[in-house]
């Protein structure tokens, strides 16, 4: 299973219009990497998956999302 984080996205991107921006501060002061991911990230997490060198991993729950917990 891949659990995404806060990734940039059309939805996501209206948080920089909330409260002059402070929605959005607020979530990347949340993510230890400083920044919100792309909807590539996830991508190639999915692609290494379903690729030969993924072909061990079983049963993970992996998290795409910068070293933030939710």
């Amino acid at each position: 299973m891949i659990c995404p984080g806060f990734i940039e996205t059309n939805m996501t991107l209206k948080l920089k219009e909330v409260n002059e921006g402070k929605a959005w501060d607020s979530m990347m002061a949340r993510i230890p990497a400083g920044y919100a991911g792309k909807p590539e990230d996830v991508a190639n997490m999915v692609a290494f998956l379903a690729s030969d060198e993924a072909s061990y991993i079983t049963s993970e729950v992996i998290n795409v999302g910068g070293g933030m917990i939710v």
